[in-house]
C-alpha cells in the first residue's frame, strides 16, 4: 500500500488498483486518439498493456512507465508524457 491506504497493482507498482478509470481518463487526455480498447488492463498482462500504449503513443516503455509513476504513485497532476 502506498501512503494513501491505496493497495498497488503488479506493474512495476505503478498503477494503483481501484483508481484505474482515473488514469484511463488522464491517458484519454493526454492522447485523445487511444481507445477503450487500447487502455484495457488485465492483471498480469502489463507487457500487452505498455505494448498497445507505446505503438500508439510513440512513447517508450520508460516513458510510459515514468508517466504511470509520475500520475498514480507521486500524485502528481500531469497530464503528458
Amino acid at each position: 500500500m502506498n501512503r494513501y491506504g491505496i493497495k498497488l497493482s503488479t506493474m512495476d507498482n505503478l498503477i494503483v488498483k481501484g483508481t484505474w478509470n482515473t488514469v484511463k481518463e488522464k491517458l484519454k487526455q493526454a492522447y485523445g486518439n487511444l481507445t477503450d480498447d487500447d487502455l484495457k488492463y488485465e492483471e498480469g498482462k502489463d507487457d500487452e498493456l505498455l505494448g498497445r500504449l507505446q505503438q500508439k503513443t510513440g512513447k517508450t516503455k520508460d516513458d510510459l512507465r515514468n508517466w504511470f509513476k509520475s500520475n498514480t504513485v507521486s500524485g502528481k497532476e500531469k497530464s503528458t508524457l
